[in-house]
């Protein structure tokens, strides 16, 4: 019997402090063959020093004791492109886009990638700052789907420093505003049931399987968001290819790592604020125009209750985004001039 086969797009960017729990998890997946594409947006750290040392043994990887579950390191030296691992069958290969294009380019340049290889149905794509138990590959590689086939999977996001806490289960979207909601958020993984996935509007870009059929029909993602709302785009462009829902697809994440994202316990950085609002607008014009008013309305009432709260660069970086103006100084300085251009120009025209 043949073993399936999965690929795997992780967009790295600044990641060198997170990258190696997630790879030394999906190494460890059982009952599975992955085809793992790293992609680098250009980090300006030291990413890709990391994942060489990493790889050809020099930098011995110890699991974190926060670990959420029992891991063991694979096997070194692991070749970065040229192979299957000899003893977990896995591969990696890293691709150096030698641009922050923002998330979407990232994954687009993973699909491209895989959609090339024969034998993967299935592209998984997963933050850097994730870490996988040995059955998730497995379980959303073999998960069964409807005859007609699925456009986005998903499963359930766990909250990597609280793992009994839910991040994610699959995402709605508020009809007035464009703001999106997580289902499941903040509640105890042990007392809730799997969704109904016909009752899901999206699947959380932070682990989203697509499939072939579904990315050969609607294409990539769209590149222009830069940040966010572009797996909400995507699945709205899925038409009669149902979400699905995989319960064993369990996956940890260490939220808000690499962009200031918001946590239970604290909001948004003003990085975060700018472009997730941005990008929001920007989906409200696109989908819901007739909305735009009161999604106008909620960015300044919520501007207004970051104030309240003593979060005032936070406001002012989501009023900047929402009115899709240039950034403020301490939101552009966070990338290079390449980035900038993309982000700022090309990202932020408006429809």
């Amino acid at each position: 019997m043949s073993v399936p086969r999965l690929g795997v797009i992780v967009v790295t960017f600044n990641s060198a402090d997170v990258i190696l729990d997630c790879l030394e998890s999906l190494l460890s997946s059982k009952g599975v063959r992955l085809d793992i594409y790293i992609v680098d947006n250009a980090s300006r750290d030291n990413t890709l020093q990391v994942l060489e040392n990493w790889a050809s043994g020099d930098n011995p990887y110890q699991p974190p004791q926060d670990m959420p579950f029992h891991l063991k390191p694979a096997i070194k030296p692991i070749s970065l492109g040229s192979g299957q691992h000899p003893s977990t069958g896995h591969q990696i290969t890293v691709i150096e886009t030698g641009l922050n294009g923002g998330f979407a380019y990232g994954v687009n340049a993973g699909l491209a990638a895989l959609s090339q290889i024969a034998g993967i149905d299935r592209f998984w794509v997963l933050n850097p700052d994730s870490a996988v138990p040995e059955q998730t590959a497995q379980a959303f590689a073999t998960a069964p789907v409807p005859p007609e086939g699925f456009s986005l999977m998903g499963g359930r996001v766990l909250y990597y420093d609280t793992p009994e806490i839910i991040q994610i289960d699959g995402g709605l979207i508020n009809t007035k505003t464009g703001v999106t909601g997580n289902i499941g958020l903040g509640k105890q993984h042990k007392d809730v049931s799997a969704p109904d996935p016909k009752s899901l509007d999206f699947i959380t870009g932070a682990s989203m399987v697509a499939s072939r059929k579904f990315y050969e029909a609607v294409g990539p993602m769209e590149e222009n968001y830069f940040l966010y709302y572009e797996e909400v785009d995507w699945a709205l462009r899925r038409k009669n290819l149902p979400l699905v829902y995989c319960a064993g697809g369990i996956v940890y994440h260490k939220a808000g790592t690499a962009i200031g994202s918001p946590t239970l316990g604290r909001p948004a950085s003003p990085f975060s604020q700018y472009f997730k609002h941005r990008a929001r607008l920007k989906f409200v014009r696109i989908w819901m125009k007739s909305r735009y008013p009161a999604a106008i309305a909620y960015s300044v009432a919520k501007a207004g209750q970051l104030v309240l709260k003593g979060y005032h660069r936070e406001a002012w970086a989501l009023l900047r985004g929402s009115f899709n103006r240039q950034p403020p100084l301490q939101v552009r300085n966070l990338l290079d001039d390449a980035a900038a251009e993309v982000a700022f120009s090309k990202g932020g025209k408006s429809e």
